[in-house]
């Protein structure tokens, strides 16, 4: 269960920073639970899909599976880390006011790490319902938080959580590598 909420944190994190800076780009109230929903449905469909190709995977490669884990994991780490937030923010900000195919590639394009984290998840043979609900859940949760807090916190604090969800998973990275070389 540790190692299933060590995954999940950062995805938080991570969502909680998309949905301020959209909250601090003035998206009106009436369209918060629909960005929300939007939000959390990608982020539970894709782990998903990428539970389902890490399992595969996970099969096929056998005892090195945890260390393409590892790898995948730490190659998304490294991309939020050193991502261009500022252009990220403008194309969200663009795809969170359209409809139709705007909102699919809004969803797609805010859940890219969740695929990578459920691939993650996949290969390492965590539990997939309980990984699905709990990824599900916190998308919501952190959406609804930063919608309505985006105005108010600064750039910053935007970025800084951004930071923070990429070095939790590094840390994550850290963890799997000492576990799987000690064992």
């Amino acid at each position: 269960m540790l190692r299933l909420l060590l995954f999940v944190l950062p995805l938080s994190l991570d969502t909680f920073a998309v949905a301020a800076a959209l909250g601090a780009l003035g998206l009106p109230k009436s369209e918060r639970l629909r960005v929300s929903l939007v939000m959390s449905s990608f982020e539970m469909a894709m782990p998903l899909a990428g539970l389902l190709l890490g399992r595969g995977l996970g099969a096929a490669v056998g005892s090195v599976a945890d260390y393409v884990a590892v790898a995948v994991l730490g190659a998304t780490g490294l991309y939020m880390l050193l991502a261009d937030e500022e252009r990220e923010e403008r194309r969200v900000a663009r795809l969170s006011s359209g409809r139709g195919l705007a909102l699919v590639a809004l969803g797609v394009s805010i859940s890219l790490d969740e695929l990578a984290i459920g691939f993650s998840i996949g290969l390492l043979h965590l539990p997939v319902v309980l990984a699905v609900l709990l990824i599900g859940t916190q998308a919501f949760v952190a959406a609804q938080i930063g919608l309505r807090v985006g105005s108010r916190i600064s750039e910053t604090g935007r970025e800084a959580a951004e930071r923070v969800a990429a070095v939790t998973l590094l840390g994550l990275v850290v963890f799997l590598l000492v576990e799987n070389l000690t064992r």
